[in-house]
C-alpha cells in the first residue's frame, strides 16, 4: 500500500488574503540546485526575477528560513514564496454575505469578480476579499462561478470540511438555479432539457459542443417575455437549472438554442476584449439560488440572491452602460 506523503504547513502567512505559492521539487531530474529548478519551472518570470527573490530571502523552506540559491537539489523538498501581485483594477461592486456560520459562508458575488485567485486576478477575488473582510484565513471555495457570472457562491470555513461540501456538487446533491436575460423566440418550445457533449481545451477561450455521449445537461424554462421598448425583437427572462457542471455550460447551451445571453463576450462569437476597468454591460447571467442538505450539520439550506439583472430592470440603460438601479445592477 502506497503511503500518503505529508505536506508540511506553510511557514508563510497569507498576504492580502492570498496564500503563498508552494512548490514541491520533483522526485527526479537533472537539476543541481534549487535555483536551477525554479528558474526552469518559473521560466515565464525570468531568471532575474527568481534570482531577486533568492537575494531578498523570499524563498523559504518548511522551517521558514530563506533557501540559498546554491542549495543542493533535494527531491521532494518543499519551498514557499509569495508571488508579486499583479496590478488589479478593483471591482467596484459589493460582495454581500448572505449566510455565515461556523461551517460555511454563502456570498452573493458581483459580476466581474473572480471566485478564486487565478491568472491576473489574485487579490481582487471573492475568496481573498472574504478572507480579509471576515478575518477567516482558512476560508476555501467549495465551487466556482465564472468571473463574469454574478450570484451565490459557497465557501467553507474549515479546510478539513471542504471535501464534504465539494462532494455535494460532484454527486449532484445540490440544487442550483440560474437566471438569464436573452432574446425571445416565440417559435422555440419551452421548457426543454438540453443534452450535449461539451469540451473545453486548455488555452482556448471558448468551450464547444462535439458529437458523443452527453456530459452536459441543462433545463431551460421561460419565465416571462416582453418587447424591447427601444427597438425590434423580444426579450425574455429564463430560469436555467444545470444538472451538470461543464465549463460555460449554460452559455453554450443558450447560444446553441439561438438565445445567446445578453452581454456574453464569447458566445456565439468572440468579441474584442474590453479595457481593464470597463464594468459596463455585464453578462446577464445570475446564480439565483442554492438548495442543499448540509453534509456536516444535516440542516436544510435554501439561499437566494437578491441581485437584479440590469438588462431586465432597464434594458436601454444597461445597453448604454448607465444602469444604476437597486442591487447596483451588477
Amino acid at each position: 500500500m502506497r503511503r500518503k506523503s505529508h505536506t508540511p504547513p506553510s511557514p508563510l502567512p497569507q498576504r492580502h488574503g492570498v496564500d503563498p505559492v508552494r512548490v514541491r521539487l520533483p522526485a527526479s531530474g537533472a537539476w543541481g540546485t534549487v535555483r536551477e529548478h525554479l528558474v526552469e519551472r518559473l521560466s515565464g518570470a525570468g531568471a532575474g526575477v527568481v534570482d531577486g527573490m533568492f537575494d531578498a530571502g523570499r524563498i523559504v523552506g518548511a522551517d521558514g528560513r530563506p533557501v540559498a540559491a546554491d542549495a543542493p537539489y533535494v527531491p521532494g523538498l518543499f519551498v514557499w514564496f509569495h508571488r508579486d501581485l499583479p496590478d488589479e483594477v478593483p471591482v467596484p461592486f459589493p460582495l454581500k454575505v448572505v449566510h455565515r456560520d461556523e461551517h460555511i459562508v454563502v456570498a452573493d458575488k458581483p459580476h466581474f469578480l473572480a471566485t478564486t485567485p487565478r491568472g491576473s486576478h489574485v487579490a481582487e477575488t471573492a475568496l481573498a476579499r472574504l478572507r480579509r473582510e471576515l478575518d477567516l484565513p482558512g476560508l476555501t471555495a467549495a465551487h466556482r462561478l465564472d468571473r463574469l457570472t454574478a450570484g451565490l457562491v459557497l465557501f467553507t470555513v474549515r479546510p478539513e470540511e471542504r471535501g464534504a461540501y465539494q462532494t455535494l456538487f460532484r454527486d449532484r446533491r445540490i440544487c442550483k438555479e440560474y437566471e438569464a436575460v436573452a432574446p425571445y423566440d416565440p417559435a422555440l418550445p419551452l421548457p426543454r432539457t438540453v443534452r450535449s457533449r461539451i469540451v473545453k481545451e486548455r488555452g482556448v477561450l471558448t468551450a464547444r459542443e462535439v458529437p458523443g455521449e452527453p456530459n452536459a445537461v441543462s433545463r431551460v424554462e421561460l419565465v416571462e417575455h416582453r418587447d424591447r421598448p427601444e427597438g425590434p425583437g423580444g426579450l425574455a427572462r429564463y430560469r436555467l437549472a444545470p444538472a451538470t457542471g461543464q465549463t460555460h455550460q449554460l452559455r453554450v447551451h443558450m447560444a446553441a438554442l439561438g438565445l445567446p445571453i445578453l452581454g456574453d463576450p464569447l458566445y456565439p462569437v468572440v468579441t474584442a476584449p474590453v479595457p481593464a476597468g470597463d464594468f459596463r454591460r455585464p453578462l446577464q447571467l445570475l446564480a439565483r439560488s442554492l438548495e442543499f442538505t448540509d453534509p456536516v450539520t444535516g440542516e436544510e439550506h435554501r439561499f437566494r440572491s437578491g441581485r437584479v439583472l440590469a438588462a431586465w430592470a432597464c434594458h436601454s440603460q444597461w445597453a448604454a452602460g448607465t444602469y444604476d438601479g437597486p442591487s447596483d445592477g451588477q
